[in-house]
């Protein structure tokens, strides 16, 4: 049987890793680990967090350039 677990969806309570402002946006690291991040600082890191090959998930609000 194959099992997925699911992460939750962003809430108020979440914040970005960078600043402490509401987090926006999850990077799930493929080691497994996760970052949440603000708006501001996805944009930041959108570059790297491609190379480093992160699933990324936006909360309900998306982002724009």
């Amino acid at each position: 049987m194959n099992t997925t677990l699911a992460r939750p969806d962003l809430t108020a309570a979440d914040r970005c890793d960078r600043c402490g402002a509401a987090a926006k946006v999850r990077a799930v690291l493929p080691s497994g680990g996760e970052l949440l991040f603000c708006g501001h600082h996805a944009r930041k890191h959108q570059d790297r967090l491609k190379e480093l090959e992160a699933n990324i998930q936006q909360g309900q609000e998306e982002l724009t350039s």
